[in-house]
């Protein structure tokens, strides 16, 4: 399962890593309350939209086989 190791360029990591330390930084409780709102959001979302395809891939997958 290979296609599941995450693999991301330095220019990505580092822009990762300043996000981070941002909002580690931040001491405005309002906009650490809007942050926490949309990543429950998205995760939410992006957690879905992984079990649809999941789902989606396994149909396609038993309509391939031999009947």
């Amino acid at each position: 399962m290979e296609w599941m190791i995450i693999e991301q360029t330095l220019e990505e990591e580092l822009y990762l890593e300043a996000t981070v330390r941002e909002i580690h930084d931040c001491d405005d409780l309002e906009k650490l309350r809007s942050l926490c709102v949309s990543l429950t959001r998205q995760g939410w979302h992006q957690t879905k939209l992984i079990q649809q395809a999941v789902g989606h891939i396994a149909s396609l997958d038993q309509a391939m086989l031999p009947s």
